[in-house]
């Protein structure tokens, strides 16, 4: 897989710091060993939320209007490096450790996010570059979806029953220290209510369904 980053052969020097240290470089290394685990990119077809992987977690998905690169700040960003890392940590955590997709959402994400900070990225910046390029599960240009893509995470985002005990366990005063109860309950209660709208209500107008697509 030719893919464009910032040393793919060039032999790295040694870091005057421990190798536990998370320092720019660590990350910058980090996201190219991820990226040489990914056997297959397939930048051919359409993703629901710009990425995903396959059912296997052989090939990695990005949707294929997503650009390859950013402008920001004067300097080309390649962003597939972050949405690789990204797929790459949900699906071993999904996989490997049995984890639920929404908190093997959360972990990845974070990952992403530190990735990009660490790139000297703002991180609302680079989200609102992606967002401009989201394919919601219902939007009309999904016409070429992969045979083989995983629909797990999607099913999984829909998962009202553990939304509502995440709900229940912070009414107990079971939440992780720190958090501000008040609004991490607020915030699960308005997820579970845009879940339950989006799942039981009637779509308004007519819309294409998602036709998987040979590869």
């Amino acid at each position: 897989m030719a893919l464009d980053y910032c040393h793919p052969t060039a032999p790295h020097k040694r870091l005057r710091l421990p190798n536990w240290y998370v320092s720019s470089l660590m990350m910058d290394r980090a996201l190219d060993a991820v990226a040489r685990k990914v056997k297959t990119l397939d930048r051919k077809h359409d993703i629901p939320y710009l990425a995903g992987y396959s059912k296997d977690g052989k090939t990695i998905y990005i949707d294929r209007h997503m650009p390859s690169e950013w402008e920001y700040n004067g300097r080309k960003i390649n962003t597939d490096r972050f949405l690789l890392l990204h797929e790459e940590v949900e699906k071993s955590l999904i996989d490997q450790l049995d984890l639920h997709y929404l908190h093997a959402h959360q972990i990845a994400t974070r990952a992403e996010e530190a990735a990009v900070r660490a790139a000297g990225i703002s991180w609302r910046d680079y989200d609102r570059f992606m967002q401009k390029y989201v394919k919601t599960m219902d939007d009309e240009r999904l016409t070429k979806v992969p045979a083989d893509l995983d629909l797990k995470p999607y099913r999984d985002e829909h998962d009202t029953d553990l939304l509502e005990r995440m709900a229940t366990s912070i009414e107990k005063g079971i939440y992780p220290e720190g958090v501000d109860k008040a609004k991490l309950h607020a915030k699960i209660k308005g997820q579970l209510e845009t879940v339950m709208t989006h799942t039981h209500q009637p779509r308004r107008g007519p819309k294409a369904k998602a036709k998987p697509a040979g590869n």
